[in-house]
This record gives structure tokens, sequence and C-alpha cells, in this order.
């Protein structure tokens, strides 16, 4: 971002004028201001493909496909709207004086308008009926400037991939619970009933390992939990404790499992999963016990077991493609939805080894 760009700027953008200012503020992490000299063409290097381009300062002409040119003022309506957007593809572009561009990303400006739309949209008026207008239309306010809701989780988080069509859903359904230091929010051995997401506190993540309480993880705001429970149907694998007092946002297995698990995994059949492997260089992923895994892996596999897969984030690379795998599909979805929710490219593949002739196996 440009430290010279006020916010005023956005407030005259569209669609962005809709913004609150708080969405505004952050929005202003993610602007990249771009600074064309007088005869130039501003899209040599740098095109349109996957940005939302704005005209901010100086006067810019453009030609297009059908032959058309036209002369953009960074104070006319036009400037107020994505350049080449809806239009004829660009051809020529030529600043016709000391210009700025305003580029940001089209993905997360899309998700962005879509989420606050969603907060006025008719598929929430049934939490409207059932709580009253003023409490309801507040609960989704809430929601939407808690630390959750971010332009970057939005972005990389766990609803990044969620379907425009679920969001109005998830917004109806998702509770907010205070808690207190010292709750226990899950217990290790318990069936899996809600997903977790830290608004604000911080939690602690414990396992039973020889009648002696070990600490695994701390969590904070922004993190979630008890997810792994819910995608592969076993008990809960450990206890989660407050560590301070906060606010919780959580789902119900049953609205987790419809909403949000299904759009983050994204399952391939065996033929499917070498496909990609031999063409596209995706990495076979294994999340069973190293002694499985010596066992029978399949060719070029690395080995991370889900017991570890939350502290890999950061130590796989992004810039790969993953396919878990473990014996039946089910340790390998939980991974794959944790890796999912935290931004990686990650597929399961359905059925797991049983799916898999004994011949390509190692």
């Amino acid at each position: 971002m440009s430290d010279t760009l006020d916010i005023k700027v956005l407030t005259a953008l569209e669609p962005i004028s809709s913004f609150s200012p708080a969405r505004l503020r952050e929005l202003l992490d993610y602007c990249h201001v771009e600074s064309v000299e007088r005869g130039q063409d501003p899209f040599r290097q740098h095109g349109l493909a996957g940005q939302s381009v704005y005209l901010i300062k100086g006067e810019l002409e453009l030609k297009y496909q059908d032959n058309n040119r036209v002369v953009i003022n960074a104070n006319s309506e036009w400037a107020k709207h994505p350049l080449g957007k809806r239009q004829p593809d660009i051809v020529e572009a030529t600043a016709l004086t000391n210009i700025q561009l305003l580029r940001i990303d089209d993905e997360l400006l899309d998700m962005m308008v879509t989420w606050d739309q969603f907060s006025q949209h008719e598929v929430v008026k049934p939490a409207v009926e059932k709580a009253g207008a003023d409490e309801a239309a507040a609960r989704v306010r809430r929601l939407l400037n808690s630390g959750m809701f971010s332009a970057e989780n939005l972005k990389t988080g766990p609803f990044a991939q969620l379907p425009s069509a679920n969001i109005g859903k998830l917004l109806e359904r998702i509770e907010v619970i205070a808690v207190w230091a010292n709750d226990v929010i899950i217990r290790e051995g318990d069936a899996g009933d809600y997903y977790y997401l830290i608004e604000s506190g911080r939690a602690q993540v414990s396992r039973l390992v020889g009648g002696v309480n070990m600490l695994l993880a701390e969590l904070k705001a922004g993190d979630v939990f008890g997810e792994e429970a819910l995608v592969s149907g076993a008990k809960r694998n450990a206890t989660v404790t407050m560590k301070t007092n906060g606010v919780l946002l959580r789902l119900k297995m049953e609205d987790f499992l419809e909403l949000v698990r299904e759009p983050l995994l994204r399952r391939l059949s065996y033929p499917e999963a070498r496909q990609k492997v031999a063409e596209e260089g995706a990495i076979w992923l294994d999340v069973r016990h190293p002694p499985e895994f010596r066992y029978d892996k399949l060719p070029g596999a690395i080995n991370v077991p889900l017991n570890d897969i939350r502290n890999a984030i950061g130590a796989l690379n992004r810039n790969n493609k993953y396919i878990a795998y473990c014996q039946s599909g089910r340790r390998s979805s939980a991974a794959a939805f944790i890796l999912a929710q935290a931004g990686y490219d990650v597929y399961v593949l359905d059925g797991g080894l049983w799916s898999v002739p004994k011949s390509q196996q190692q």
C-alpha cells in the first residue's frame, strides 16, 4: 500500500464505496498504488488480469478492441469503476499526463463485497424474524466486524473457499458465545459436536499421555479448532481449555459439514490423482503414522502424520499441490481440511489406499 493513499479515495470508488469505515481501513493494506509517467502504456508490464484497477490521478486514453477510443479523467464518473471490466478488451493505453493507478486483487474485493451484501440479503431474514430486526442486524454486524471475517481471513482463512450460496446460511446459523478462563470447551474422548473459531481470547490444547496432561499448542484470536473429529467422525483427540476470558464463534456439526467442510474437501479418484501428480507435479501427502508409511506408501510420497499436520502449516510449500491420503480416506480428509482452511491447494484421495491397486504401492 502507498503511504500517501487516503481512505477518502476509496470512498469514491465502486463497489468499494459501500464498505464501512472499518472495512475501508482494512482494505488499505491490500491496495497497491502504481505511478506511470506521461506517454507510457500503464498495462505493458502489469496487465489487468485478476485485478480491479482504478484511475485515481491524471488522464488516460484507452483504445478498445472495437476501435473506440476513450479519454478518462480521474475525476470523471468513468474513473469510479474498474478499468476494462465488461467492456471490449483494451488493446492500447497511453497516459496523457502523469497518472496513478490503484490495484486491488479481484478475488479479495469480490469476497469482501459478497460478505457485506449478504449481511443485508434476503437469506438472513429468517434470523431477523426469530430474533427481532434490531437484535439480528446487530448480531450480523458484529459477526462481519469480528476478526474471523477480516480481509486476511476472507482471503486465506477457513471461509476463503466458501460458496456464495452458503454465506447467508452461515451468518444465520453461527453462534456467538462468551467464555471464561479455565472453561473446558471440548474434552478428549467426547463425541464431536461443534466447530469453533476464536474471536477473542486465548486457549490451550492438551492431551493425556501416560496419565499426564501434555500441552500441545496454544490458540489465539483467529484460530479454529474442533474440526478433526467432525471431519473424521472420530472422538475428540484433545482437550481445549480457555486460558483467558474470550468470545467464540461456533457451528453445530451438521451445519459445519454442510456449509464448510464439503466446499473445502476436493476429492479425487486414484486415476485422477495419479494424473495430477504426473501432469501438474502434485505431491502425495501420507498422513498415517510413520510405521504405516514405511510399510506401504505411494511413490514419491512425503509423510506428515495427522497429529503433526498443524505444525506443518508454514513448513509445507504453499506453491505446491498436495494429495492427502491414508488407509481409508478418513484421516486424510481431516488433514486436507486443516490445510485447506490454512490456504493450501490440497486434495483428498477418495477411498484412500483401499482404492489403489497393490501394484502401485511401494
